[in-house]
């Protein structure tokens, strides 16, 4: 009895010292009492700063939008990065910089904090690449 045997091979593949890989995760983090605080300038300066401090964590960015209440991201990172200390990283690098920057915002907060302690983080395949990609890209459309 003959077997076909299909190899699916990932179209964007990267290639370490010793090893392939294509990890791309969409990560979700949301205000504390979910308030309404990136709108206006606010929403353009945070995507700014969150872009630099992506970039120095050496991930990629995919997909990006910045809700009035939450921040969608799919990003693309290489295996050593442990997701857990970057997403630490991020909330609390965006929080620091954001209430220097806009003071205002912090009289918005009871007790002062940002962001809600959980975040929400998934794996894409590369079947789901394009459609979380899409429903990132059409979060400000509906």
């Amino acid at each position: 009895m003959d077997k076909d045997i299909i190899l699916s091979i990932p179209q964007d593949v990267t290639y370490g010292r010793g090893y392939v890989y294509s990890l791309q995760y969409h990560i979700v983090w949301v205000t504390k009492y979910r308030k309404h605080v990136f709108v206006g300038d606010v929403e353009k300066d945070i995507k700014e700063y969150l872009l630099e401090t992506l970039k120095t964590l050496n991930m990629n960015v995919i997909a990006l939008e910045i809700m009035p209440d939450h921040i969608h991201l799919l990003v693309d990172c290489k295996p050593q990065l442990k997701l857990s200390d970057a997403i630490k990283i991020l909330k609390g690098n965006v929080a620091r910089w954001l209430f220097l920057n806009h003071p205002e915002i912090k009289k918005q907060l009871w007790g002062g904090h940002l962001w809600n302690p959980s975040y929400f983080v998934a794996t894409v395949s590369d079947r789901t690449l394009q459609q979380v990609k899409n429903y990132i890209d059409n979060q400000k459309i509906k």
